[in-house]
């Protein structure tokens, strides 16, 4: 009996050490938007390994709003950080994973330290570009406030996987290293998005650079959330309303400076880019705050694709998201709620870190999601962005992907598995409705 006993230990522990192994094996293959076995028909990554690289801008002579006062606006060379994502020539020998340096906490919160942390991606540092395709789409990506660049790798890397060059920024005074006050953002979002675009554009012309023939400037998508949908929205015509001056006034020591992206502005009007084809706005903050009203709206007319949580408590949803895809009437739009989610239907999964006991709870909810697996999310973004954008970039047909029933829980989604389609609503509505 004692021999058996020992024996059934051995046994024990050798389960045990093996269970142990396989966790840590998964975890360190896991990557953030990697599929799961129940991911949606288009959320796997593309045909095209992918590379990265960090780039640098500087946007000369631009409000400080910082160091507004008394309504005279200072100026400043604004720095502007991005990461590229591109297809690329990877050797087959090559191991396509990348090491990403993040942080967690807020530069101007006390009781939120910045805590380093890294995590893997799917793309080849510095790589070469592939350059016998021809001109892959231009994707430029706004993140929220705060966050960065890197708060939407899953969605990145996927999309240069499918061919298309992917440009997130780090925008100034708004990441979690260099957090600033809120007019910075309120002013910077739209136009740091144009100056990017037209940075990369221009690269896409230079034979010295590594995007040389490469950037179809001519299929421009724009994808930003929650702030960064502030912006996107702004950008693609939704000028703002008179409200924000009063608003932004009052932030800034009386400056007028966002005047110049109100709907009214013949400047802002001029802004309106007609290389840029489709809009994907996730949880975009502002209506509840009168960004926008019933006219401005009206100036939105590429196409759109919301995403919403149905309890978003940050942007809101049926006065706030809801009450934007209503209003742009003249644009042909789409809107996909995550049935009792919040304000997280963008960014990649809580970082491990974030699950150490004694940090800032925020650290992990600027991630998660309480009723949804933020990995389940991100494959299912990943299906429907990849299909609106290939409809709007690329001439795809995949029209029947977007061309759903209402109430996923009352019939099964075109390329979702059995089962799967539950817990989502898709609005639809062509422009002039």
């Amino acid at each position: 009996m004692k021999q058996n006993s020992i024996k059934l230990l051995i046994l024990a522990i050798g389960l045990a050490l093996c269970s142990n192994s396989f966790a840590q094996n998964t975890a360190e293959t896991f990557v953030y938007g990697d599929a799961l076995p129940d991911a949606p028909e288009l959320a796997p990554r593309g045909e095209y390994k992918i590379g990265v690289r960090t780039l640098d801008f500087v946007n000369k002579n631009q409000v400080d709003v910082l160091k507004s006062k008394g309504g005279i606006d200072p100026t400043y060379d604004r720095p502007l950080k991005v990461e590229v994502w591109y297809p690329a020539n990877v050797a087959a020998d090559v191991k396509d994973l990348v090491t990403y340096d993040q942080v967690m906490g807020s530069s101007n919160d006390p009781k939120r330290p910045l805590i380093p942390f890294t995590f893997l991606g799917r793309a080849v540092r510095d790589a070469a570009p592939k350059t016998t395709d021809g001109a892959f789409p231009l994707i430029i990506v706004s993140h929220g406030y705060l966050g960065s660049r890197l708060l939407l790798t899953y969605l990145t890397e996927n999309l240069a996987s499918k061919g298309y060059i992917v440009v997130a920024i780090d925008h100034t005074e708004s990441t979690f290293r260099d957090a600033a006050a809120f007019s910075s953002t309120l002013l910077n979002r739209s136009k740091d998005d144009i100056f990017i675009m037209n940075q990369i554009t221009n690269l896409g012309k230079d034979k010295s650079s590594f995007l040389s023939g490469i950037v179809d400037d001519q299929n421009i998508g724009l994808i930003g959330y929650s702030m960064g949908g502030y912006g996107v929205l702004n950008v693609a015509g939704a000028g703002y309303s008179d409200q924000i001056i009063k608003t932004f006034g009052a932030l800034s020591g009386g400056s007028k400076a966002i005047e110049v992206r109100t709907g009214n502005n013949a400047e802002y009007k001029a802004s309106i880019d007609p290389r840029i084809k489709a809009v994907v706005a996730f949880a975009p903050w502002g209506m509840e705050r009168g960004v926008w009203d019933t006219e401005t709206l009206k100036g939105l007319k590429i196409p759109t694709f919301f995403v919403a949580g149905s309890q978003d408590d940050v942007s809101g949803y049926e006065k706030g998201i809801k009450a934007i895809y209503n209003g742009a009437v003249n644009a042909n739009r789409y809107m996909l709620t995550y049935m009792n989610a919040r304000h997280n239907v963008a960014p990649n999964p809580p970082p491990a870190e974030s699950l150490k006991l004694g940090l800032h709870f925020d650290e992990y909810y600027r991630y998660a999601e309480p009723a949804w697996n933020e990995r389940r999310i991100n494959n299912i973004n990943q299906h429907f962005v990849t299909a609106f954008l290939g409809i709007h970039l690329k001439k795809k047909d995949y029209a029947k992907y977007l061309d759903v029933n209402q109430n996923s829980n009352d019939k099964p989604w075109t390329g979702f598995k059995p089962r799967a389609s539950v817990g989502l609503e898709m609005l639809h509505a062509e422009a002039g409705k």
